[in-house]
């Protein structure tokens, strides 16, 4: 069946696409390695009890937060090339 500009599949090529870049970012995030013992930021202790839960942690929990909340969330942009975004 004919479907325009798109290959078949192309649906569940940009979802794959989508998912797979979406992976790749969260494991860049992790840390490794030995966790600090205090924080990176502000210098204070970090909990032993954070420590043994994520391996490699930099930050206390206080600044862990303050640097999520500036983290702005990725924009997504348009996989397909649909016929609309071209005329834009």
């Amino acid at each position: 069946m004919a479907s325009g500009w798109a290959a078949d599949g192309a649906v569940q090529d940009q979802i794959d696409s989508t998912i797979s870049d979406a992976v790749a970012k969260a494991r860049s995030q992790l840390n490794h390695g030995e966790s600090a013992t205090h924080c990176a930021e502000c210098g204070e202790p970090i909990a032993e009890a954070r420590r043994q839960a994520l391996p490699g942690v930099r930050y206390c929990l206080a600044c862990q937060n303050q640097l999520d909340k500036k983290s702005l969330p990725q924009a997504g942009y348009n996989r397909r090339g649909s016929k609309d975004s071209q005329l834009r």
